[in-house]
């Protein structure tokens, strides 16, 4: 198998891998990084935020000028019943945090593409015919 061939099926092994989290699993794991990246969770408990929070995307980050500072809000409808607040700080350590776990998860897609690598080593390697 031409290296690129295995490069794109270990790839697709990865990606395959990844979208077996559930929607829920995937939203929780980002509210857990926004955190501990200083958003602070506030429960929609009355009728008033209920509705309040339905006007937001969920899901989403919204920017919202309040009492002229920029604060991120993060609508979530499904697993927490919350909105999320955070300044700009806070939104810039989750940016922050996200682009780490995502160079981490290159980073060990990269390893077990190495470390499953064929050995030509008894062929002498791929003939012409394979291209």
């Amino acid at each position: 198998m031409p290296s690129y061939a295995f490069t794109a099926l270990a790839l697709s092994a990865g990606l395959a891998l990844a979208g077996c989290q559930s929607t829920s699993q995937t939203v929780q794991h980002k509210e857990d990084l926004l955190s501990a990246a200083g958003f602070t969770p506030q429960p929609a408990n009355t009728a008033e935020r209920i509705a309040a929070m339905k006007k937001l995307p969920p899901n989403k980050f919204v920017q919202q000028v309040k009492n002229s500072q920029i604060i991120y809000v993060y609508a979530d409808p499904i697993v927490c019943q919350c909105v999320y607040f955070g300044n700009q700080a806070a939104y810039a350590q989750f940016r922050q945090m996200v682009f780490a776990q995502k160079l981490a998860n290159e980073q060990q897609m990269t390893a077990v593409m190495n470390q499953s690598a064929f050995d030509f080593g008894p062929w002498g390697g791929p003939g012409p015919f394979m291209y």
